[in-house]
Order: C-alpha cells, then sequence, then structure tokens
C-alpha cells in the first residue's frame, strides 16, 4: 500500500492507496506536468478551474488512448479470424491433396 502527500495548486493532503509509492509519485509528477502547462499557456489563476482543466485533459488523453486501443483490439481480432481462415483453407487444402494421392495411388493399382 502507498502513501502520496500531495501538494498542488496551494492544498495539502495524504493520500494511500494499493500501489507502489513510486507509481504514486510517477502519477502526481505528471498531474504536475499538465498544471505547469496549463499555467504557462493559460491566464487560469484559480486554482479550481487549473485543476478541473487538469482534470479534462487527462480525461481527453485517456479516451483517446482507449479508442487506440480498441482499434488495435479489433485489428488483431480481425487478424486472429484471418489467420485461423487461412490455417484452416491450408487444413482443407492439404486433405483435398491427400485425398487426390490416395484416389492416384488407388486407381494406379488397379490398372
Amino acid at each position: 500500500m502507498g502513501l502520496l502527500q500531495i501538494n498542488v495548486l496551494g492544498t495539502s493532503f495524504a493520500l494511500q492507496a494499493n500501489e507502489d509509492d513510486k507509481y504514486l509519485e510517477t502519477l502526481l509528477s505528471y498531474y504536475k506536468q499538465i498544471i505547469a502547462e496549463i499555467e504557462k499557456s493559460d491566464n487560469l489563476k484559480n486554482p479550481r478551474q487549473t485543476a478541473i482543466l487538469a482534470g479534462i485533459l487527462l480525461c481527453d488523453e485517456l479516451y483517446k488512448e482507449k479508442e487506440k486501443n480498441a482499434i488495435l483490439r479489433k485489428s488483431i481480432e480481425a487478424e486472429k479470424t484471418s489467420n485461423a481462415t487461412l490455417t484452416n483453407n491450408d487444413a482443407k487444402s492439404s486433405n483435398a491433396a491427400l485425398n487426390d494421392k490416395n484416389f492416384l495411388t488407388n486407381n494406379t493399382n488397379n490398372i
């Protein structure tokens, strides 16, 4: 269980979570990066507005990553289906070739 001391936008509090301390520090560092970018580019002086905008930007980033993930999953599933079809067709072709060979062998023996 991890413990994180947060000091952001004039607010301090501790957070305990079922994550590693290092991971929590990484998240906080990333959040602080987002806040710093907002403070540089926007004239927001209200910490609440800055926090809300940071949350929206992070949600936007997460949503876009989820969309990419869904597209990749569909692509992988399509590839699996395509490979399964090809493998099935290869097996059918191999069986047909064996049947043809057996047919020729059996019929040649009858001549």
